[in-house]
């Protein structure tokens, strides 16, 4: 039988992340099977590992979920609105976006019933990429490029520097590390061009892949546990959204 390091395998149960962990195990606080745990101990999935009492492997088993919305699909678990995720999705069991992706976009977000891991990667000093892939009504210029990296005065702030890429006449990728509220739509309108599509290809670690539209997969085992390592010094100030 496959046996994991113990870290690891409480970082993939979603509790924490690995260094996390180690903490936990080395203040005593993890038992395998009833007996306290060493560091480096390796488990199998037939093991049952506590922690502080609390039997994190008989748990309501989370759910992460990598999605490629749609355009028109709207990110509100208000199901009184035609067009919502949880319809479109119809997960069986209660999930919830992790920000959001305006209607008129398409491409990845994530659902989870796991509330504390939206809390921390929707904290604002966290800086985690999301990468884009945008078309526009007019060509591109470099005057165009230079101003979407360097910052541009949209909702009373001036947005952050970033990474922005000419694809062809028409398209450009960049990569936010911020959230606010419809950002590339505002930016590139406050430089007279309008989006025409607009499809996010990566959030963090996760990317979109060869995911189809509409579709879902769950987190895989390593991406959650990347993802766990990667919030884990979250700041305490909210932003308001990982659009």
């Amino acid at each position: 039988m496959e046996k994991t390091r113990l870290n690891k395998a409480i970082s993939e149960t979603g509790f924490c992340s690995r260094r996390v962990a180690d903490k936990l195990i080395e203040a005593g606080e993890v038992k395998i099977n009833g007996v306290k745990a060493e560091l480096g101990t390796k488990v199998s999935s037939t093991d049952s590992i506590t922690i502080n009492g609390k039997n994190i492997t008989n748990e309501v088993e989370k759910v992460y979920l990598a999605f490629n919305k749609p355009i028109g699909i709207t990110c509100t678990t208000d199901l009184k609105i035609k067009g919502n995720i949880i319809d479109y999705i119809n997960y069986p069991e209660r999930i919830f976006p992790i920000g959001r992706l305006d209607k008129p976009s398409q491409g990845l977000i994530f659902m989870t019933n796991d509330g504390d891991i939206v809390n921390k990667i929707l904290r604002a000093k966290n800086n985690h990429d999301k990468e884009y892939i945008v078309q526009v009504d007019k060509k591109i210029t470099s005057d165009f490029l230079h101003k979407m990296s360097n910052g541009i005065p949209i909702l009373d702030t001036i947005t952050k520097k970033c990474v922005v890429k000419k694809i062809d006449d028409y398209k450009f990728n960049i990569v936010l590390t911020q959230g606010l509220n419809r950002q590339i739509r505002r930016m590139c309108e406050y430089l007279d061009y309008r989006v025409v599509h607009l499809k996010r290809i990566r959030i963090m670690n996760i990317r979109l892949g060869k995911l189809k539209k509409g579709e879902y997969r769950h987190f895989t085992k390593k991406e959650l546990s990347s993802i766990l390592d990667l919030v884990e010094d979250s700041s305490n100030t909210m932003e308001a959204s990982i659009d």
